[in-house]
Formats: structure tokens, sequence, C-alpha cells
């Protein structure tokens, strides 16, 4: 007997939700998301998976996971293998912007950066990400953390009760985490899997092209290319869900598959008076 989505979404640990604020996140967007999710496939592939909202509400028994940003890729295999030692790195942080714009410059210099261990790497994204402003992850065009200090109150810098239920999932599914170009991360894949795309949004003006979470940028020939690997994906008998903006260049883009326009609420612009309710779009291939 198949069980239905209340009786998996019933079965799913409520604090495995994502650890980090993440540009373009989909937590707000889940119930809309989940109206569209396939009920059955054997292996999940998020080749963009960011801060991770719909591989944690899914949670999926098996998956394979991919961000081309090593930095963000580094702190999920530090929560599955080195959550002890992450946490105690944690609470060695202070929530004043000396500290703050201290541990932002390690970066600037790569030869003292590189000899920082795997563990204090991820604790300072960690760190970063809840006491820089909006919560952005952002970098410049040579990979330099470069979000500006947020004067948050209060911080939730060490969520001991998330990042314990995500290394626990991590470490009880079978879940393979990848870093590297979201093609080769679907380059083994069968048919009966399932794939969720959210890459870098195509931009709806020039000051919302926010694609910094990355140095190596997503511009409209990469849009088309990751075009070309649906449709690949699509002959293999792969369900596949994509999100994007809903631009005319992408509604024309993917205009031979299913698409249906959602709204979602966004922070983050380079001007505040420009953010708000926007029109994104879902692509998928089956009914």
């Amino acid at each position: 007997m198949v069980a239905t989505k209340e009786e998996k979404a019933n079965k799913r640990e409520k604090l495995v939700k994502p650890f980090l604020k993440w540009a373009g996140g989909k937590s707000q967007l889940l119930p809309a998301i989940d109206k569209y999710l396939p009920s059955e496939y054997s292996t999940y592939y998020e080749p963009f998976v960011g801060g991770g909202a719909v591989l944690f509400y899914l949670q999926p028994k098996k998956a394979v996971i991919n961000d081309s940003s090593e930095e963000l890729i580094n702190v999920y295999r530090v929560i599955r293998d080195n959550l002890d030692e992450l946490v105690e790195d944690l609470k060695g942080y202070v929530n004043s912007e000396e500290c703050f714009y201290d541990v932002r410059s390690w970066d600037r210099n790569e030869i003292e950066y590189a000899k920082l261990s795997k563990i204090k790497r991820a604790s300072r994204i960690i760190f970063l990400n809840k006491t820089c402003y909006n919560g952005l992850f952002r970098v410049n065009r040579t990979g330099q953390f470069n979000a500006p200090f947020g004067n948050n109150k209060n911080p939730n810098i060490v969520n001991e009760p998330v990042l314990r239920a995500v290394s626990n999932y991590l470490n009880n599914a079978d879940v393979c985490v990848e870093c590297g170009d979201f093609e080769k991360s679907l380059k083994n894949i069968k048919k009966g899997a399932f794939v969720y795309l959210d890459p870098p949004y195509d931009p709806v003006s020039g000051s919302a092209n926010f694609t910094g979470y990355d140095k190596g940028g997503f511009d409209k020939k990469e849009q088309e290319r990751l075009k070309e690997v649906c449709d690949r994906l699509d002959k293999k008998a792969v369900k596949f869900l994509l999100s994007n903006s809903a631009t005319e260049f992408i509604k024309e883009l993917y205009r031979e598959y299913k698409c249906t326009i959602i709204t979602a609420r966004r922070a983050i612009n380079s001007k505040g008076n420009e953010r708000g309710e926007v029109d994104e779009i879902l692509v998928r291939n089956y009914d």
C-alpha cells in the first residue's frame, strides 16, 4: 500500500529544515510547490540545493544533492560528519560589528584561508549568514563573502536543535552530497528518479539580478543549457520540476512544458522599494 502525501508529511521530522537563509529560498513557497510534487520516485535529485528547503520538506530516503558553492557544500558535509565540533566552534562567535568584519575578512588572504579547517570554514559561513544584513549569502567576483553587518539584536547563531536534526537526517538517509556543475550531478540519473531544479533566477530587471551566491554567475546561456538538460531528462522519462522567475524569456524557453505561475514575496533587491511580490513559474514534464 502506497502512503499518501499526508501520511508521508506526518512522518517527517519537523526540525529538519534550512539552517541558512538563502537568496530565493523556497520555504514560503512549499505549499504551492507541494501541489505539483510527484507522489512516487526512486531517487530525489537537487542540483541547486541552496538552503535545501524542498529537500528538507520531502526528506527523501535516497537523494543526490549538489551545489556549485564549495563553501555551502562544505557546511552540509560538516553538519553531517562533524556536528559536535561545529556546534562547539559556533559558540565562540560574538554578535558584534568588530567580530563580524574580522571573520568576514578571513577569505581576503587566500594562503591563510586555505589553512582553516573545514569545521572553522563551516562555522564562519553560518555565523556570517546569521549576523549579516538581511541574512544574505553573497560573494563578489573573486568568491569573497561581501554582505555587510546586519546589526541583528538576537541572531540564533547556534541553532543546535535544527543542526542536530539535519545531521541525523543526512546520516540516516542515503544522501550523496556533491559539489560541482549541475549537469554533472545528473550524469548517472535513471528513469524513475525525480529532479527539483531551483537555479539562480533569470533577472526580472537590472536591479533584481541576484546571482551572487557563487562567483561563477548564471546568465542566459546557462539558462539555455539548463533547458537542454531538462529536455534530456524528459527523453529519459525522468520527472522534473523547475522554479524560475516568470520572465518572458523563461516562459518562451519552456513553452512546450506544463507551466504554472505562482506569487512569491522576495526581500532581496539592491533597491528596497523594488522588493515585494513577484511572479514565479513552476515548470514540469508530468501531470
